[in-house]
């Protein structure tokens, strides 16, 4: 299972006037610990950012969906709340939500998080809608899971049965 992970990196930048800044820039990144999302991000910047950069912070990101459109490349954090029924007390509670979608203007945002979550079977708003500081999204790949050789929990097997099967050959 892949959590959101906000990597904070610290680099020197060429700006587009050819000076340079230290920059600190933060990128989301879908890994499965800490750990793992430095490593992510060394992997996913190392050939694109020319020069050393250090990662500065990591931080958890409760982001529960992204929705990518080709036509914008700002992205917006979007709080959703609906109402949920608890099934064994029967009382109504407010649950919130936080979903990125890519756009151009807030207005823009605002519609296509109402386009996206159209098909919910529940009746939602949305107390606000803010500009991320997100520079890029790195999505869990199945690619890179097997260039590291990373497998699920579920898909290794539990110790007795390597015992076993060691004891056979």
């Amino acid at each position: 299972m892949n959590d959101w992970f906000t990597v904070k990196i610290k680099y020197t930048k060429e700006l587009d006037n050819g000076t340079f800044k230290r920059v600190s820039e933060p990128y989301l990144i879908a890994s499965m610990s800490f750990t793992d999302a430095e490593a992510r991000v060394y992997e996913e910047l190392g050939n694109v950012i020319r020069g050393e950069f250090n990662v500065v912070g990591i931080t958890r990101t409760e982001i529960h969906d992204i929705f990518f459109y080709d036509d914008a490349d700002t992205w917006f954090k979007c709080k959703v709340r609906y109402d949920s029924a608890d099934a064994d007390t029967e009382k109504s509670k407010k649950v919130n939500q936080n979903f990125l979608v890519s756009a151009s203007s807030v207005k823009e945002a605002f519609e296509r998080i109402k386009e996206s979550l159209s098909t919910l079977m529940v009746d939602f708003e949305i107390p606000s809608i803010i500009v991320s500081p997100i520079i890029e999204i790195f999505p869990f790949t199945e690619e890179l899971d097997k260039e590291i050789s990373r497998r699920p929990a579920d898909a290794i097997a539990p110790a007795e049965e390597i015992e076993e099967e060691e004891v056979e050959d």
